[in-house]
């Protein structure tokens, strides 16, 4: 994922910052918790799309 990307996408819940994990190929927001999918370079920001990230899982995320 281009990080110049990475730096303008702001999550649609909290319009927060959205940090990417290149593991999972998923951006995510530690405020809200939520996970979104990157597929091809594109990452789908739908909110109703988005996964729940348990608490361990973002803590993982963050290391």
């Amino acid at each position: 994922m281009d990080p110049k990307l990475t730096q303008i996408l702001v999550c649609p819940f909290c319009k927060g910052p959205l940090l990417y994990d290149k593991k999972k190929k998923e951006l995510f927001c530690k405020r809200d918790k939520k996970a979104f999918s990157v597929i091809d370079e594109i990452p789908d920001l739908v909110p109703d799309e988005a996964r729940d990230l348990s608490d361990e899982e973002l803590e993982q995320k963050l290391k």
